[in-house]
């Protein structure tokens, strides 16, 4: 298709594209999903049940680095629900496929996006779809191996009293994981929400270092919300954040030299 048939595009024919676009990522996550059904058993055993014993990686990293070792979470679980186990296999799958399908997704909603940006916009953008992938996943990996094991190793070893036993309704323990390491993968998209409202003048790299202390205890407040209530695990869950808004600044910083240098020319 033509640069000139792209913007000649009627509204129906754009709905009818991003229709269409909405459908090819639904059928890719839906077939990474039906991969990821078959291998449900061994997601549940070495990707989600595996935090709650003392040899997950994060557990052993901390043991062997920091001599902080975990002993092994003393929990049960129990499904409360006729259809729990079924619905949350269901939802392993169509996570994990969507977190799989996330390059191909944005691929597509950026196709859609591409033909409508200037020639300079699509010349500073290059590279966009593998960046915001690298930065989701990097969020994904962080929410999974920082985040939800925190959460986990807290609340499964807190305890009023010795009578009382935790029992874990499985829902809990999976939505926890699960909201963990989906948040996060979002919140590491933080530097591309930044570069887009750079590009369009809603924000600047003084508005940003301007209110860089609103924005530390703004993070500090999120990362105690996200974690267990204790000090260093909400250091360790903002240090990656705060980064993060300093790389957005940076982006910022750049977005407008390359903005006076083409107003100059």
């Amino acid at each position: 298709m033509s640069v000139k048939e792209e913007t000649d595009m009627s509204f129906l024919e754009h709905l009818e594209e991003f229709r269409w676009r909405i459908i090819k990522s639904v059928i890719a996550i839906f077939i990474l999903a039906i991969g990821m059904w078959f291998v449900k058993e061994w997601v549940i055993q070495n990707i989600f049940l595996s935090m709650t014993k003392p040899d997950f990686i994060s557990f052993k990293l901390m043991c062997d680095y920091f001599n902080v070792c975990a002993n092994e979470i003393p929990v049960k679980f129990q499904s409360a629900k006729v259809s729990t186990q079924f619905s949350y296999a269901l939802m392993i799958s169509f996570v994990g496929g969507f977190i799989l399908a996330f390059p191909y997704i944005f691929y597509q909603f950026w196709a859609f996006v591409k033909p409508g940006l200037k020639s300079n916009e699509k010349k500073a953008s290059k590279g966009i779809i593998f960046f915001v992938s690298v930065l989701f996943l990097l969020g994904v990996c962080f929410g999974y191996l920082v985040v939800a094991p925190l959460c986990i190793h807290f609340f499964g070893d807190f305890s009023l009293a010795a009578e009382f036993e935790n029992i874990w309704r499985i829902d809990s323990f999976m939505s926890l994981i699960i909201s963990s390491v989906i948040f996060t993968g979002l919140l590491f998209l933080f530097p591309v929400i930044i570069y887009i409202l750079s590009k369009i003048g809603v924000v600047s790299a003084a508005f940003l270092r301007k209110y860089r202390r609103h924005a530390i205890v703004s993070v500090l407040i999120l990362a105690a919300f996200i974690t267990p209530p204790d000090f260093i695990s909400q250091v360790i869950v903002a240090i990656p954040i705060l980064i993060l808004y300093e790389i957005s600044i940076a982006v910022s910083v750049r977005i407008e030299k390359n903005r006076a240098k083409q107003e100059m020319t």
